[in-house]
């Protein structure tokens, strides 16, 4: 993320002229350097059946002989920090609630912080733009598209002074970390109310591309989809259309009228950037009385359709902006110690959040109030108890097992710890004997069986079994009832 800089001897120069505050130094006693290139291929598997991706970094180690000092690093006096979008910070989606956590830590930091962004960058032009911001005395970097994974590190080789971060990749570097808030528990939400508004039992998806990322969302989407609709006697079947672009207004309400039109869906989520899907589901309703739910995506889109919205997701990235960099200006976070930086943050992080909408007051509007009253008149069972609660009050437990997950906090922000997250409970022994690590409920616990999107090889999740960080991150496959309709 974002750091300062350092290059040789224990001379700490900080320059500002006008607008640069840049580089600090480090010194290195004398010695002997071998540079030695290694290439290291890591295969991680989808797990239960998952996919398996094959990852292959080529890595130049540094060796010191000869009594070297260890590098040392000062943080400057103003950090310099730069975001790279690859939409408009208008779109009111993913460049959107980036661009609103930039500005909350640029105003609660305000003292030592100064930011600056660049909106619209192909994945051709990062580069330029990064070499364009370091020339401005910038030093810290958060690129925020996956396909910005690769220039990202190849200028974190060049630089090895300054700090990057990139946001939803997987490759890390010592002074390049990576970082994520995940949507998935809030789509299962999200699942559980379509489930129990449908009248069709048809469902529609409209995903900007097929990638892990939008795969396990719509997994849990549909997932929580059928744990109610399936108790109430409707055959839940979720169509997906992918549109090939984050920000295509025109395709996403194409896509959604295709939804409709052709296969009957009566609710609706989505994963791309505009209000198109809201918008179109609101005149429909003002226009032809036609009620089709829809969910919100990342940014709080109730006030875009009143009438249609019944929820939704919304990130909060400020949290986790926050934290980094609040650990480069204490020195925690250095261009030497990024390597395992990895943050996945959950429901119980604070930076993501069930609802679609934010009041003044920073509560949260989990569920649209035109729908609570509906949900709280279905009746439905809940599966790991028995016990029988409205459709109400079995979301918002659900809500409340997801997001009380206490030590995922010490868990999710380290590559090294991603592993411990599908640990359900450890045995300590004592009077307690056992201890949560979990959440009590995830929607990634087994059985669950679908089919590869590539190859349409069959899936199967065994029952007692909970799909971890790797299994999770890597996606591919979908389960039985979600159908791709549409493709670009």
């Amino acid at each position: 993320m974002s750091k300062t800089a350092l290059i040789a001897g224990f001379v700490i120069a900080i320059i500002i002229v006008g607008v640069a505050a840049f580089y600090a130094g480090m010194s290195i006693a004398p010695s002997k350097t071998t540079t030695v290139t290694k290439t290291v291929t890591t295969t991680v598997s989808g797990g239960a059946g998952g996919a398996t991706v094959t990852v292959t970094q080529t890595k130049t180690v540094t060796s010191t002989a000869g009594g070297g000092a260890t590098p040392s690093w000062t943080p400057p006096s103003k950090v310099k920090a730069a975001w790279i979008y690859v939409g408009p910070v208008g779109d009111f989606g993913w460049s959107y609630m980036h661009d609103l956590g930039r500005r909350v830590v640029a105003a609660l930091y305000k003292d030592w912080l100064e930011t600056t962004y660049v909106e619209s960058v192909p994945e051709s032009k990062l580069k330029s733009t990064i070499e364009s911001l370091i020339q401005k005395g910038y030093q810290v970097f958060f690129t925020t598209s996956f396909g910005y994974m690769q220039g990202t590190l190849d200028e974190a080789k060049l630089h090895p002074n300054l700090l990057f971060f990139h946001c939803s990749g997987y490759l890390r570097y010592k002074n390049m970390g990576t970082y994520f808030a995940d949507l998935y528990q809030i789509y299962y939400l999200n699942g559980l109310i379509a489930g129990a508004l449908t009248k069709t039992g048809h469902i529609g998806y409209v995903a900007a591309f097929l990638t892990p990322e939008l795969v396990r969302h719509i997994n849990a989407f549909a997932i929580g989809a059928k744990e109610i609709g399936q108790q109430l006697g409707k055959n839940i079947q979720v169509y997906v259309i992918e549109i090939g672009a984050w920000y295509n207004p025109t395709a996403a309400r194409q896509a959604a009228e295709t939804l409709v039109n052709q296969y009957n869906v009566d609710a609706i989520a989505y994963t791309e950037d505009s209000t198109a899907i809201l918008e179109y589901a609101e005149q429909l309703y003002k226009q032809q009385h036609k009620q089709i739910w829809v969910f919100s995506h990342y940014s709080p889109g109730y006030i875009y359709g009143p009438d249609v919205v019944a929820s939704g997701q919304i990130v909060r990235w400020e949290v986790i902006y926050a934290d980094i960099l609040a650990k480069i200006k204490a020195g925690v976070y250095t261009p030497y110690n990024l390597e395992n930086v990895d943050y996945w943050d959950l429901l119980n992080s604070g930076a993501v959040e069930f609802g679609c909408w934010v009041f003044p007051n920073g509560t949260v509007m989990h569920i649209n109030p035109k729908v609570i009253p509906i949900l709280k008149n279905i009746q439905v069972t809940d599966k790991l108890t028995g016990k029988k609660m409205s459709a109400y009050e079995l979301i918002m437990e659900r809500y409340e097992e997801m997001k009380n997950a206490p030590m995922y906090n010490a868990l999710d922000s380290l590559a090294i710890t991603h592993k411990y997250m599908n640990i359900t409970k450890i045995n300590i022994g004592g009077k307690e004997k056992y201890y949560y690590i979990a959440p009590r409920f995830d929607p990634f616990i087994g059985p669950l069986s679908g089919y590869n999107i590539k190859t349409g090889a069959k899936v199967k999740v065994p029952a007692g079994v909970m799909l971890g960080h790797d299994a999770l991150w890597t996606m591919q496959w979908f389960v039985d009832w979600v159908h791709i309709v549409g493709k670009k």
